[in-house]
């Protein structure tokens, strides 16, 4: 059971300076891939694939949030695109085919669609790409942000985007309950001999480059494959 209380979840969307234009550029955080439709249907439905009560309500907690900063992005997208309908700026945006508020598209026009989800039935994947997810909703918002045409408007992203590093966050402790958080093994098949090995395939000498992901005891580095081979 939903229940919708007509309000929003945190700060009040205040706009100084409606900006259509902008409002296109939200669309992205609407109907976009990494926008806040994309990431409540993900974490819900990934719900129902978890066993782990405290996992399932955290997914749940988190996907009703999203919700809530849907709402939050479309009334930003509602107040910058209310009674400016008759400027140069409207026309130019795909607003004036399209009508005001908010719609199921990205910025440049692309329907939303659910290949944008990723779930995939196993609880260890599933937190792994919420991370991502939450990543790719986070470098959105800066960029939103840095082009924000207010200081209200640049508020209520900031607030969104904090909550992005939040969500990751919980997503990392919830790995780390299962003890998976850097652990990269999952599922019943285990690996064959190669798990450990690195190779050097884009070598050029002095240029090639060591760190922990291939120098450390858990890899042995090939440093010539094609050698090796022979």
């Amino acid at each position: 059971m939903f229940f919708h209380k007509k309000e929003l979840i945190a700060k009040s969307v205040n706009v100084k300076d409606p900006n259509p234009r902008f409002a296109q550029l939200l669309l992205e955080q609407f109907g976009g891939a990494t926008g806040e439709l994309s990431a409540a249907l993900q974490y819900w439905v990934q719900s129902f694939h978890v066993e782990d009560a405290g996992i399932k309500d955290m997914l749940q907690d988190i996907a009703v949030e999203e919700f809530s900063h849907l709402e939050m992005i479309g009334k930003l997208i509602e107040v910058h695109t209310k009674n400016v309908d008759q400027t140069d700026a409207f026309k130019s945006t795909l607003f004036a085919v399209r009508g005001v508020g908010p719609h199921f598209l990205d910025s440049q026009g692309s329907a939303w669609n659910a290949n944008y989800l990723n779930e995939g039935g196993d609880v260890v994947r599933d937190l792994r790409a919420n991370i991502a997810a939450e990543a790719g909703a986070r470098q959105t918002y800066e960029s939103l942000i840095k082009l924000a045409p207010d200081q209200e408007t640049k508020d209520t992203l900031v607030h969104l985007l904090t909550r992005e590093i939040s969500h990751t966050k919980m997503f990392m402790e919830a790995l780390n309950s299962l003890g998976k958080l850097t652990d990269p093994f999952f599922g019943d098949i285990q690996p064959d001999e190669t798990v450990d090995l690195y190779y050097n395939l884009s070598s050029d000498g002095d240029q090639d480059k060591r760190g922990p992901w291939n120098s450390d005891e858990n890899f042995h580095y090939i440093a010539n494959p094609v050698a090796e081979k022979e």
